[in-house]
């Protein structure tokens, strides 16, 4: 509706009535949602109401530490301390998040209420009610968003982590789809599970494969609207790529089945369009595939004594890498360190024992046979059988969930517990294209990295860039709302630092600002080192700089215009908006003030 429109409406309205005061608030304050306290905001019994259409599931949510604000020797308080670093517990707080806060950019912050959504007719009504009332709106899964995106003070949360259905199909064919798709081996999952939920029933159970995330505790829905990689994203795609079918409420409250024959920009705009965007996705159906054989990887750590030695390290990595690990087989990624070390933590698919460490052999020879290398963790590489890769019970590469009445099945990855409730200092991203793998350009992207390295450690992520992927994985990636660079790049490069949890209310000793904000100008040095090689390279959306000024065209390349397009179709109001959002341009930073 257009300025004009609306406040020929609003002349129209009688200034005493009750029963359009809704209707009014968004009227007279067409660019303001409303806040507690203002005079629109709803009112007790207007809550009570929502609280009634929801089965009862009306909550209002504190801060993670109010129990400590208020007595710090209580059992509650006890509890948040003792759980702080578990992300299961983090994701069952309704006021939690997994990251404690981004230096300048975000703090947590409660919701003023929340609707616990049950089924996807609680999100209709969530929705529909925060329409009416003109109500700042946020999505929230796992809590696993780096850049604050299912957090905001002030707002109506839709929290769907009890959406936990899991139902594998052997035959699904889409809706409306009957005589046009085939139909493939597929699973429903609920917009609140975790990809431990996934793997656990897909793999460990059915022997089968889903491409998802790396990280087992992070949300299924919120990974495949970001577009979303896993270890094995060289073989599979992105997790996007493998999306059939969302369940998604609108805008408008309407309940939506979308997919390739029934409305298929809406479907395409959610795979990879960004979460908490273009409505709450309540369901996705996911293609399964057939497992591989073996699951594995290559470990250790080099350092070398010398810059010159470090630099001809990197030099023989890199052509190692593109003559023998450039192929869908080799994801995750190697770590290149201020203390001129090179770290080795990358994983495999479809290669056994005896293969992996014939890929290796060459490499950890070389290392070996050279002087001014130290082998400071062991070199290895391997593989087993792929069924038991997600296996909780007696892997010690993983952390179960520990809390009394927690589901066996939930377990996180032990290198992943640095980031539980990590206070981000700073974080940037970018794809580096694979032409910098060409003989010609080898040694200059060596000496940029090494470059970098003197600012900052450097994290090769080469699951995150899909050149070298299988064929399929690629056109299938294509169609996603991703930057399409994505499938040209062969690795994302993460540079990010930060601190133990810094939550609003933790009794901790003072943050060392000047300290924070020295190690951010280092994160900023180094990705500028990167750039001079990759002046044009995207940034993938949920792991990127929270004061990226290009985001469009880093995170979505020339699909922008196209997202846009179907933002405007679907929520022309800006009901869903979120830090660096598709539309998000045209409204305030806190998401409350429409600029345009």
């Amino acid at each position: 509706m257009q300025r004009r429109s609306l406040l020929k409406l609003a002349a129209a309205l009688p200034l005493t009535v009750s029963a359009p005061a809704r209707l009014a608030a968004r009227v007279m304050s067409p660019f303001a949602r409303v806040r507690p306290g203002d005079p629109y905001w709803p009112t007790p019994a207007e809550w009570d109401e929502l609280k009634t259409a929801v089965g009862g599931h009306l909550l209002k949510p504190l801060p993670l530490f109010a129990p400590c604000v208020a007595d710090a020797g209580s059992g509650a308080c006890a509890d948040v301390s003792q759980n702080l670093r578990n992300p299961f517990y983090l994701g069952d707080q309704p006021g939690g998040t997994q990251v404690s806060g981004w230096l300048d950019a975000w703090t947590p912050a409660a919701s003023a209420y929340a609707v616990q959504a049950r089924d996807a007719q609680d999100v209709v009504q969530a929705v529909s009610f925060a329409r009416t009332h003109n109500l700042r709106v946020v999505v929230k899964g796992a809590a696993h968003s780096y850049l604050g995106t299912s957090n905001a003070p002030d707002s109506l949360l839709i929290w769907t982590r009890a959406l936990t259905d899991v139902r594998l199909q052997d035959d699904f064919v889409g809706a409306g789809c009957a005589g046009k798709m085939a139909p493939v081996p597929a699973v429903s999952l609920g917009a609140g599970c975790l990809w431990i939920d996934a793997y656990t029933a897909v793999t460990t159970r059915a022997g089968r494969y889903v491409q998802g995330g790396g990280c087992a505790d992070v949300g299924v829905a919120g990974l495949v609207q970001s577009g979303g990689f896993g270890s094995f994203s060289k073989g599979f795609g992105n997790a996007a790529a493998g999306l059939l079918e969302a369940e998604v409420v609108t805008a408008d409250g309407k309940l939506r089945t979308v997919n390739a024959c029934q409305e298929p920009e809406l479907y395409w705009a959610l795979k990879g369009g960004g979460g908490g965007t273009f409505g709450v996705v309540t369901r996705l159906t996911l293609r399964t595939h057939a497992l591989p054989e073996f699951f594995g990887g290559a470990w250790g750590t080099i350092q070398a004594q010398s810059d010159a030695g470090f630099r001809a390290l990197l030099v023989r990595f890199v052509a190692f890498y593109a003559e023998r690990l450039a192929n869908p087989h080799w994801g995750e990624q190697v770590a290149v360190g201020s203390d001129n070390s090179l770290e080795i933590s990358m994983v495999q698919q479809g290669l056994s024992r005896e293969a992996a460490r014939a890929v290796w052999q060459p490499f950890f020879d070389w290392v070996k046979a050279s002087p001014g290398y130290q082998i400071t963790d062991e070199l290895g590489a391997g593989g087993h059988q792929a069924q038991s890769w997600w296996e909780i019970q007696g892997n010690p590469s993983m952390i179960m969930d520990q809390r009394p009445g927690a589901s066996p099945d939930h377990g996180y990855w032990r290198g992943d517990q640095d980031q539980v409730g990590v206070f981000l200092h700073g974080y940037d991203s970018l794809w580096l294209p694979a032409a910098l793998l060409a003989p010609a350009t080898q040694p200059r992207l060596a000496e940029a990295l090494f470059a970098a390295s003197r600012h900052k450690k450097v994290g090769l992520h080469f699951n995150k860039g899909l050149a070298f992927a299988a064929p399929e994985a690629i056109k299938a990636s294509l169609d996603t709302a991703m930057n399409p660079g994505v499938t040209e790049a062969f690795a994302l490069a993460i540079i990010a630092d930060g601190e133990r949890p810094s939550y609003p209310g933790e009794a901790r000793p003072p943050m060392d600002l000047e300290a924070a904000h020295r190690d951010a100008r280092a994160i900023d040095a180094a990705t500028a080192e990167l750039r001079k090689i990759a002046p044009q390279a995207g940034s993938y959306l949920s792991e990127s700089n929270f004061f990226n000024e290009r985001w469009q065209q880093d995170y979505f390349g020339a699909h922008y215009p196209r997202l846009l397009g179907v933002k405007k179709q679907y929520d022309p109001e800006g009901l869903f908006i979120v830090h660096h959002g598709v539309g998000s341009e045209e409204w305030s930073a806190d998401g409350f003030t429409r600029l345009k």
